[in-house]
């Protein structure tokens, strides 16, 4: 890849093991998506409209919101795929989040694509928020995957 593209390009991959079963980490991922919050810990109120096409925004009450992408493809237990500006302008991301089972567990991969504008402060931040969520994701799941 070029310079000029590379500076226009991101790519984040993580997978983690989870002690849980493909439907309750699939779960899991649903609704820590839709329990972000900011670094304050205050709530940032998404909504994720778990159907093809479906939105996942941030709602702000009074019809004012942030939209941050549609779902693309959905099949629980095993995938979701959420495409649009996410937290960006100027660019298009691509997310998935696959679960695959492993044993008594599953393990959860996780990519985000995009190719646009990418600040570089945005980019120097968000591999370490994804793998925040991803790590709010596993403690749900588990905690929730113990009363199989």
């Amino acid at each position: 890849m070029s310079d000029a593209l590379a500076d226009h390009h991101l790519l984040i991959e993580q997978q983690i093991d989870i002690d849980a079963p493909p439907a309750v980490v699939f779960q899991s991922v649903l609704d820590e998506i839709s329990s972000i919050a900011d670094p304050t810990g205050k709530p940032m109120n998404f909504k994720l409209e778990a159907r093809p096409g479906g939105r996942w925004y941030r709602d702000l009450g009074n019809d004012a919101g942030h939209l941050w992408g549609h779902v693309q493809v959905i099949k629980p237990p095993i995938l979701l795929e959420i495409t649009g500006p996410l937290m960006m302008t100027a660019v298009i991301n691509h997310v998935t989040y696959r679960v695959t089972p492993r044993g008594d567990g599953s393990t959860l991969a996780f990519t985000h694509r995009g190719f646009g504008q990418i600040d570089q402060k945005l980019r120097e931040n968000v591999t370490g928020g994804w793998q925040q969520i991803m790590t709010k994701i596993q403690s749900r799941a588990a905690g929730q995957g113990k009363g199989r």
